[in-house]
Order: C-alpha cells, then sequence, then structure tokens
C-alpha cells in the first residue's frame, strides 16, 4: 500500500486534478487506493502552492461521484444474481431491511465517516435504490468528504500526514462501534421475538 501512496502521491503533484479526480473515480469503484490520504495531501499540496485548490476540489467531487455511480450500477445489473446467491440467507435478508429502512443515511455517512463499506453500500443501493436519490446523497456526503478531509490538509500544511492517520484510526473506530452498535440491535432484537414467540402461540 505504500508503494501505491508513494505512486499517486507523485502523480498528484505532476498531473494535478486530472489525476486526483481519477483516482477518486477508481477509488470508489472498489481499487483498493487511498483515497482519503490522497484528499488530505490534496489540501496540504494546495496550500503549498502545488495544486490549484478550486480546481481539483471541483474535478475530484466528479470522480467521486462517477465511481459511485458505476459502483451503484453494478448492483443495479447484478442485482438479480446477488438476490439468488444470498437471497436465503438471514444475515443478508436482516442486513438489505435495515438498509431499507435507512438508506439515505446509509448511504450519506459512508461517503465521509464509514468509508470501509462505502462500496458494499453503494452495491446495496443499486439493487434496491432509485438512483436519484442516491445521486443526491451521494453528492452532498462526497462534497463533505473532499472540503473537511481537503480543509484539514490545507489547514495543517505540513502535517497532513499526522492527521491523516488520526482520521484513518478514528475512522476504523468509528466502524467499529457501528458495528458494535448493529450487533447489539440485532441480538436484542433477536431476543424480543423470541420472547413474543409463546405469547404468539398461545
Amino acid at each position: 500500500m505504500s508503494s501505491i501512496s508513494d505512486f499517486f502521491l507523485t502523480g498528484l503533484i505532476s498531473y494535478g486534478a486530472p489525476l486526483f479526480g481519477l483516482a477518486l473515480m477508481l477509488g470508489a469503484i472498489g481499487i483498493p487506493i487511498p483515497t482519503s490520504l490522497l484528499v488530505i495531501a490534496a489540501g496540504a499540496f494546495s496550500r503549498q502552492g502545488m495544486l490549484n485548490l478550486v480546481p481539483a476540489a471541483g474535478i475530484g467531487l466528479l470522480g467521486a461521484v462517477t465511481g459511485d455511480s458505476i459502483s451503484f450500477a453494478m448492483g443495479r445489473w447484478g442485482g438479480n444474481w446477488v438476490s439468488r446467491r444470498f437471497g436465503g440467507s438471514s444475515i443478508w435478508n436482516n442486513a438489505q431491511s435495515t438498509f431499507n429502512r435507512s438508506s439515505r443515511w446509509s448511504v450519506f455517512f459512508t461517503r465521509f465517516l464509514l468509508t470501509a463499506i462505502a462500496i458494499p453500500v453503494n452495491l446495496m443501493a443499486g439493487s434496491s435504490c432509485q438512483y436519484r436519490r442516491f445521486l443526491v446523497t451521494v453528492v452532498a456526503g462526497e462534497a463533505i468528504w473532499i472540503l473537511v478531509y481537503g480543509g484539514l490538509g490545507y489547514l495543517f500544511g505540513s502535517q497532513w500526514e499526522v492527521i491523516s492517520q488520526f482520521l484513518s484510526d478514528f475512522g476504523g473506530l468509528a466502524l467499529g462501534l457501528a458495528l458494535l452498535g448493529g450487533g447489539i440491535y440485532y441480538f436484542m432484537r433477536r431476543r424480543m421475538q423470541k420472547s413474543m414467540e409463546p405469547e404468539l402461540a398461545s
């Protein structure tokens, strides 16, 4: 991953906004590129005069939204296969049901907070959501991601690598807490359903 990071960071300085947009698009499709690191670095490089901030932010947003749209389309086209493959799984059905109840918030928060599960959310959205609603939510979430992460890189300048590590650790913690909360919710719901079964049977 270090060599990939070095490659794109060097390319960001050499080729500027076009490579930035391409990297964010590829990352949104699922190619393992450290996109959050690049967004923070882009802010820092802009402060140092190596990158033009406004075009980079605009092209980066366009690239990220395009990548999200492609992975959404993959979920739409592959939705029938996914349903056939996993439709009989109670875990998958519960995940799909939970997503359907809060799809907009799921898409929104995975753009900048729970980024590790953004691709599965895009695929699930493609199999169950309208594209127009998905697009509006994605644009809002990706804009916040680029403005906040890029803004932090710009604000802290030469310390951008430290900020990147902190945000990476924070994102991992947020994901862990989200999974823990989801697990507790699922466990409590199962217990309530089991406790109600004897009453329904009587």
